[in-house]
């Protein structure tokens, strides 16, 4: 089966609003066990691809993954990245930044961490933060130990602008960058809070801090539609995926990754005359 990723593209220049973007759509199937089996199917080519990707040498996979608390992304790069060879994938999670990282741009600290060329880099969170935990909360500007004139005009597009710069730097230099936005719904993410009140194993994913957060609501639904609306591009897409359905959502990210892959033209290293020549010189030594 394949599906139709196009769907949950959000178009360059597009003036986004989230309501007219489901948090939920049909599901692919009926029970639980096609789409195990079509996750694996997916898993067991991203490992394909990921072999190839690093024989390659050429590329570099971005994936960035933003959402409100409890859609998902924990999860989502925890099953769709199960099969993936641990030396060619690295994962960072960014929390509040450290002292050092406030002495520096807002992208210091992200940049640091890009993929090597033949690996997956993964952000849970990223820069984006700057554009949205900072914009609902203002006042964290304060901290960042920013001259007077930055804050003037309107900083929130100069930060846009500086974002999409980084991207198109980075798709020159082989670096592909592809956005995933968890869309979850207010009514999920109160049955999923719940839910980790309720179940004693689950306790440790929830705070004071996530019901804080969700008074915020509104205002983090502007600043997404904002933000997807100026950073999605052609080379370095945002994807909303509907997050209310894990399984769905899961399988609309890894059919994106797989598609971007298949997008690169690459292929495995071939050795020349003289390499051959001598390659087949090893062999008979060993052969002996």
């Amino acid at each position: 089966m394949k599906i139709d990723t196009e769907s949950f593209r959000v178009p360059e220049h597009s003036k986004v609003r989230l309501k007219d973007w489901p948090t939920r759509i049909k599901p692919f199937f009926k029970d639980k066990a096609p789409y195990s089996k079509l996750m694996a199917e997916h898993v067991h080519k991203l490992r394909a691809h990921q072999n190839l990707l690093y024989a390659n040498n050429r590329y570099a996979l971005l994936l960035i993954f933003q959402a409100m608390d409890a859609a998902g992304k924990d999860g989502a790069i925890k099953h769709v990245m199960s099969g993936v060879n641990p030396q060619g994938c690295q994962v960072f999670s960014f929390k509040h930044p450290s002292a050092q990282e406030l002495d520096h741009d807002f992208l210091w600290r992200t940049t640091r961490c890009l993929p090597e060329r033949g690996r997956i880099g993964i952000f849970n969170r990223s820069y984006y933060e700057e554009v949205l935990i900072v914009r609902v909360h203002p006042g964290i500007l304060k901290g960042q130990k920013l001259p007077d004139e930055a804050l003037h005009g309107d900083i929130w597009k100069h930060r846009y602008t500086s974002i999409n710069d980084l991207e198109k730097h980075l798709h020159r230099n082989g670096t592909r960058v592809v956005k995933f936005f968890l869309h979850l719904s207010k009514e999920e993410q109160r049955k999923r809070f719940l839910a980790r009140v309720e179940d004693p194993n689950k306790n440790w994913k929830f705070s004071q801090a996530d019901i804080e957060e969700r008074g915020y609501w509104k205002d983090y639904q502007r600043a997404y539609e904002e933000c997807l609306s100026e950073t999605s591009t052609e080379t370095s897409p945002w994807y909303a995926v509907p997050a209310d359905d894990k399984d769905v959502a899961r399988l609309v990210i890894s059919e994106v990754i797989l598609k971007t892959l298949d997008g690169l033209k690459m292929s495995y290293p071939r050795l020349d005359k003289a390499g051959r020549k001598e390659l087949l010189s090893m062999h008979k030594v060993l052969s002996r």
